[in-house]
């Protein structure tokens, strides 16, 4: 399926019906009196969150959600039918925003989450709601109200507890690869992930969610490349974990790329905790592993983990680290496979 994250949709709710004009007219009733029905209400336009989607792509393919309209009254006291509600089905994690596409309309986080985004309009009264003693043939009837029509963006952050950052070929795919079920694309030739990849990811008997996010390149905030389209999907993480290259011959250079980008994209990207680990050691010997880390940690400050997805050196003490910056309530547990295996439980 084609990964979509971002779509403009035109919506619009429908219209009540009319309140009906109409008098009861029986053999052998003289004052029959009025007796038109009120008109139906509109339906509404709602969205909803629901489980199994991962991308916004059913909305380029139908841009346009109209719903129907409220049916008239009739005589003898009959209302009009309402008109059906439309309800747009969107994954966990969207933004509806407003035709300016900074306005922030809904947010919509947990699965059954729905928001009404455009209210159909109420049915008008027919001419036996305006009976009264001194107007017993009343001849008038309220029209329906009109709908509401509106233009929207749909804008898709992925919910993952963790992100993975770095230049292209850092090794983010590969590592995803190595500790999750997740199966993005790996080759012995550069490229670059053209989409984010999710993977479920366990250590120590918890489960998070990493994000694998597109690789950044210098000048991606002035939409070189891909640009940093993708990295509103890290914005939800609790913890980013930067991969840096330990073969490149510009392991500070490369960091600092990484990290101008995140602070020209604002918010509050940069500011999340971050974990830096030095990738792809399985190809540097002693004295190459030793020189890289402390060129990386002269950069950054801080502490640089040493990890290969290749080879799986140092995956759990990064996985660990990772783990220790997400909150206990966003953790899952992981079910052991070997116990109670083929037991019985009612």
């Amino acid at each position: 399926m084609k990964f979509l994250d971002l779509a403009k949709v035109y919506i619009r709710s429908g219209a009540g019906g009319g309140g009906a004009v109409s008098f009861r007219r029986e053999k052998y009733i003289e004052y029959g009196g009025p007796d038109g029905g009120d008109g139906g209400k509109g339906g509404s336009v709602i969205i909803e969150a629901v489980e199994g989607l991962n991308t916004l792509i059913d909305f380029r393919y139908q841009q346009h959600f109209f719903a129907k309209n409220g049916q008239p009254g009739m005589g003898k006291q009959r209302t009009g039918k309402d008109g059906d509600d439309i309800v747009l089905r969107v994954p966990v994690g969207t933004e509806v925003l407003d035709e300016d596409e900074e306005t922030l309309i809904a947010e919509l986080m947990e699965v059954g989450e729905r928001i009404v985004l455009a209210r159909g309009g109420n049915g008008g009264f027919g001419n036996l709601h305006f009976k009264t003693a001194t107007n017993q043939a009343p001849r008038r009837a309220n029209p329906g109200q009109p709908g509401v029509e509106r233009t929207i963006w749909l804008r898709l952050k992925l919910i993952a507890d963790a992100g993975l950052l770095g230049l292209p070929n850092a090794g983010k795919s590969t590592f995803l690869s190595a500790t999750s079920n997740a199966r993005p694309k790996i080759a012995d030739y550069p490229f670059t992930t053209l989409h984010p990849n999710l993977g479920v990811v366990g250590v120590d008997g918890a489960e998070f969610v990493v994000a694998d996010i597109p690789g950044l390149i210098a000048g991606a905030h002035e939409g070189r490349g891909i640009g940093d389209r993708f990295l509103g999907h890290v914005e939800r993480c609790s913890v980013l974990l930067h991969l840096v290259d330990g073969t490149s011959e510009t392991i500070a250079e490369d960091y600092r790329v990484i990290i101008g980008e995140l602070e020209a994209y604002g918010g509050h990207l940069a500011d999340k905790p971050r974990i830096t680990a030095l990738n792809k050691i399985d190809a540097l010997d002693d004295e190459e592993r030793a020189e890289a880390k402390a060129t990386l940690e002269a950069e950054t400050g801080g502490a640089v983990f040493m990890m290969s997805g290749v080879s799986r050196e140092g995956l759990t003490e990064v996985l660990r680290a990772l783990r220790a910056e997400i909150s206990e309530d966003k953790l899952r547990q992981k079910k052991a496979d070997d116990e109670d295996e083929g037991a019985w439980h009612p």
